[in-house]
């Protein structure tokens, strides 16, 4: 299995680079102390990420200006935005980041505290490679929480697999098919930055991620980090 960026999305963003961690053996069943653990550990991390939100409307700063330019670049779905300016909604008004299950938590944590989007594929659910593309629309896509399937958009950035979309531009919209639960025991997270300051903070996010995920859930996860002059990994033995 590869994971990597097609030629078509570096046309769009050359600038950008993508960062990934992959696990294996890991446990994802939350113990019996992590919820109060990860309430405390998300709330914390919710503080830091204030630093990047002062302004209102959110719209003013510049974390979410720039992810919302880069949705411009491409066609989206109405109302579509970047992860991390629905997380930093959320800080901004004090709205609690719940607890999920202990992989979510802890890349909520760093995605949070960093201000760059984090998400997680459950690699025993994917089809193949997966590709960080465009689309040529029409991809099978099943999101949380739908009953229907929600067809990717032609020109649409977004992760592929051989059956379909993954999720839905960028870090958007996660598929029901390969999102992570607490029986993922393999899974690859992707941190995903499109100018220099975010590449700095990617960089930071995916180091802190590496050792929250060694200290509470006693997995190592392999580095990797992908731009337009080292487009691909092999997870075959990394994961």
């Amino acid at each position: 299995m590869q994971f990597k960026v097609t030629e078509e999305f570096w046309q769009l963003f050359p600038e950008a680079e993508i960062f990934l961690l992959t696990i294996d053996g890991l446990d994802n069943s939350p113990v019996e102390e992590w919820q109060d653990k990860a309430d405390k550990m998300l709330k914390s991390a919710a503080r830091d990420g204030l630093e990047f939100v002062p302004n209102e409307p959110i719209s003013k700063n510049p974390v979410v200006e720039q992810w919302r330019e880069a949705f411009r670049q491409f066609k989206t779905k109405k109302g579509a935005r970047s992860s991390i300016e629905a997380l930093l909604k959320r800080v901004q008004k004090g709205s609690p980041v719940n607890s999920i299950n202990p992989l979510v938590d802890l890349y909520n944590m760093v995605s949070m505290r960093h201000a760059v989007p984090v998400g997680s594929e459950d690699l025993a659910k994917v089809s193949g490679d997966i590709r960080l593309d465009v689309a040529e629309g029409g991809e099978s896509f099943l999101p949380l929480g739908a009953e229907e399937d929600s067809p990717s958009l032609p020109g649409e950035v977004g992760y592929f697999d051989n059956d379909g979309a993954i999720c839905r531009c960028f870090n958007w919209r996660e598929a029901q098919r390969t999102m992570i639960t607490e029986e993922t025991e393999t899974a690859v997270i992707v941190i995903e930055a499109i100018n220099d300051e975010q590449k700095e903070r990617a960089q930071e996010a995916q180091n802190e991620l590496a050792d929250l995920l060694a200290e509470h859930l006693d997995v190592t996860a392999s580095n990797h980090h992908l731009t337009v002059e080292n487009p691909y990994v092999d997870l075959n033995n990394e994961a």
